[in-house]
């Protein structure tokens, strides 16, 4: 198995690449097939030299090769990070079905995280289509009795979890007036059919203590100003994947701490 990691470590730096595709191109509404990758600056075709995951941004120090336009670095920190997140769950579930369920969410909310950072956008054909996935993933969660990665998940599991987790978000939703985006509140059932019943009780509290402890940090450090809103959907997103991971675990030692 251990092998196996830097192979996916491999296959994350050259997802990461099309997922930076994907960042760039799906909030402006524009293909991500057509037209192939180019400089936005020059509008040069890149070639295949220019596209090596991660090397080509360093061997370039940052900057195009035709025009000499910085490269945004966010580039190679999805590129990197989603290399490292593969290795993480490579590591954690070996090669195994649950691994490329785990895989693939964790390519999905990376892509929301980054999306609603730089655009506080979280975009419908992301989030519906990922809904589709966890639902269909609850079904085979429950026939191949994959009970030790999410405990007792089902297609019932999965739809409690998306009907509260989407209720829930609904209420300050519609209190607000605003304050919070409709987004949120379909990423928070993207979350809830991921998770499952009971675990995405872990998911809305990871994200609203995540949130917290940003939002007093910023007020504190006044790097926001009191009346910028602050992007809840990375949270939410983070949140998913912790609980995804470490969601069973950390439910194990809540109970035995209550339990006493």
């Amino acid at each position: 198995m251990s092998a196996a990691i830097p192979i996916f470590a491999l296959l994350g730096l050259a997802l990461g690449s099309f997922l930076n595709l994907c960042m760039d191109r799906l909030p402006q509404g524009k293909s991500i097939i057509r037209p192939p990758s180019h400089c936005d600056a020059c509008h040069q075709r890149l070639r295949a030299k220019d596209l090596v995951p991660l090397f080509s941004y360093l061997w370039l120090r940052g900057r195009c090769r035709y025009c000499g336009a910085r490269i945004s670095p966010r580039l190679p920190i999805v590129e990197l990070g989603t290399a490292l997140l593969f290795a993480l769950l490579t590591w954690k579930y070996g090669l195994s079905p649950q691994l490329a369920m785990a895989l693939i969410y964790a390519s999905l909310f990376l892509m929301i995280i980054v999306i609603d950072l730089e655009h506080e956008l979280i975009l419908d054909n992301v989030v519906y289509p990922g809904m589709a996935l966890a639902f269909l993933f609850s079904f085979f969660w429950s026939k191949l009795g994959l009970t030790f990665f999410w405990p007792e998940i089902s297609a019932l599991s999965a739809l409690l979890g998306g009907a509260i987790a989407f209720g829930l978000m609904l209420i300050p939703y519609l209190i607000s007036r605003g304050g919070m985006g409709g987004g949120d509140v379909k990423l928070a059932g993207l979350v809830g059919l991921a998770t499952g019943f009971p675990l995405v009780f872990i998911s809305l509290f990871l994200a609203i203590l995540g949130g917290g402890l940003v939002a007093i940090i910023l007020l504190l450090t006044r790097v926001r100003g009191l009346k910028e809103a602050i992007p809840f959907g990375p949270f939410l997103a983070t949140a998913a994947m912790v609980t995804i991971i470490w969601g069973e675990a950390m439910s194990h030692w809540y109970l035995a701490l209550v339990g006493g």
